[in-house]
């Protein structure tokens, strides 16, 4: 993929944006008109803290774009890992359901096919339920490092603010 064609990611977009408007920001060359000094100064202050506050703005964008970018990769990562693990216990659980069913057709009496049965159901429910705890805790982990970033980032703008 060249990069003409390539998709923009949400920093290059910002990135593209922030010099656009930079171009596009007036400058100010001062005309060799007598202007009182004070007027010039206020002037100068203000085009001074409009930069300074597109720039603060600008860098904040920035931390936001990457924040979002850190926040989908983990997520993305926490997903296809929950997935993996639920299509193994899915795969060993239909292999288990096989398996008893292949013993199933070779018992000789309706007492050895309860007896088969009871034992299946008891196995399958322990493997269930320990198949279910490891989904969760692997839910509360992806869900707790996906969040991380955010919580860091807001308790960083809740220090800059006081």
């Amino acid at each position: 993929m060249t990069e003409a064609t390539a998709t923009p990611t949400p920093k290059k977009t910002v990135k593209a944006a922030a010099a656009a408007f930079e171009s596009a920001l007036p400058k100010f060359d001062m005309p060799n008109l007598e202007v009182p000094a004070a007027v010039r100064e206020m002037t100068e202050k203000s085009v001074q803290n409009a930069r300074d506050a597109y720039e603060k703005l600008k860098s904040q964008a920035e931390e936001t774009t990457d924040l979002l970018e850190d926040t989908y990769t983990t997520a993305s990562k926490g997903v296809a890992e929950y997935n993996t693990l639920a299509l193994e216990a899915l795969r060993a659980n239909v292999n288990s359901t096989f398996d008893y069913f292949s013993a199933l057709l070779g018992t000789k009496s309706l007492s050895e096919a309860v007896e088969l049965s009871t034992g299946h159901l008891r196995k399958q429910f322990d493997v269930l339920s320990a198949q279910a705890k490891d989904l969760s805790v692997l839910a509360q982990k992806v869900a707790s490092e996906t969040a991380e970033p955010i919580k860091a980032s807001v308790e960083k703008n809740i220090k800059k603010a006081s």
